[in-house]
């Protein structure tokens, strides 16, 4: 299987504790971040995954390199930074999805510099971005760059996980017409959906991003499933039932088995140049499972291999 580098964000998730005392707000924090997620779940599914990000030195910040080291995920390419790790308060709806307030200003994150961006390991056979990283300065132009030089060596995947209560949604639909020309896959959600091509159904606005360049587009929407449009065809897979924990990471799950089982069938080495419609039912399947299982326990912790009994 092909390497896949993940470059972007590591957050701390912070989950009020309901037994906290009268007037006392009692945290617990959990590892997270739309792409370090990502990191973890390919990782964890055997996928050989690089995590380039800029982790804090300080204690959150050793919380997320641990939790990626111990999923295997290599952070050879990752930066330490004396600067803070960034931090998102998190609540639970009574329906498991979850909304956030987030602490980013002059955290690790965002920082790059084109120096340290050029620690991308040689043998990267896809990139995943997307999130904050991509659309925040100084460090968002730079991953740009990073994917315009290497398009033409292999598979760029991303992720918009659009924030409106952080950035004002018309630079996401800025950065979607960009990041388009630069992607051969965009996984999003229907909220995404709403912000990046509002008054366009999906098959409106896969038109304009294949017409970009992406080839394959696919739209998770919670319980009702997802679907994926490849040059314009269209494949649909049904959500899997779950006893609902709460729905963070599942998105991010999601987007690692797709990324997982395209690799597992030599995808990701020829920018989807032999994928057909039946790899792609395959891979949302897995992806739709792996998600699944996410949501089925506290937090951004996905499934390991042996826990979906992979081949």
């Amino acid at each position: 299987m092909t390497r896949v580098v993940v470059i972007g964000e590591a957050v701390a998730d912070a989950f009020r504790q309901p037994s906290a005392p009268a007037r006392t707000l009692d945290l617990r924090a959990y590892p997270g971040g739309g792409p370090a997620n990502t990191a973890v779940a390919l990782a964890r599914l055997g996928t050989p995954t690089s995590f380039l990000g800029r982790l804090s030195t300080g204690m959150l910040g050793e919380l997320l390199r641990e939790h990626l080291a111990g999923s295997g995920v290599d952070l050879h390419a990752s930066v330490r930074s004396d600067d803070p790790a960034a931090l998102a308060i998190a609540a639970v709806d009574e329906h498991g999805r979850a909304s956030y307030e987030f602490y980013l200003n002059g955290c690790a994150d965002w920082q790059w510099r084109a120096e340290e961006l050029a620690r991308l390991p040689a043998d990267t056979g896809c990139i995943h971005t997307g999130s904050l990283a991509l659309v925040l300065e100084p460090g968002g132009p730079l991953i740009e760059d990073v994917l315009a030089a290497y398009r033409s060596r292999g598979t760029v995947c991303i992720d918009p996980n659009v924030r409106p209560g952080i950035v004002d949604p018309a630079a996401y639909r800025d950065g979607m017409a960009r990041w388009s020309t630069l992607a051969d896959i965009v996984r999003l959600s229907d909220e995404d959906l709403q912000i990046l091509a509002p008054g366009l159904g999906f098959p409106d606005a896969c038109r304009q991003w294949h017409a970009a360049g992406v080839r394959l587009v696919v739209l998770t929407q919670g319980p009702r499933g997802a679907v994926a449009s490849l040059d314009g065809e269209a494949v649909a897979v049904p959500a899997v039932p779950v006893e609902l924990v709460d729905t963070v990471g599942a998105g991010d799950a999601f987007t690692a088995g797709l990324l997982h089982s395209l690799n597992g069938a030599g995808h990701l080495d020829n920018r989807l140049a032999s994928l057909r419609l039946p790899d792609v039912m395959r891979a949302m399947s897995l992806a739709a499972d792996v998600a699944a299982r996410t949501c089925a326990v506290r937090g951004a912790d996905p499934p390991w291999r042996n826990q979906l009994m992979l081949s």
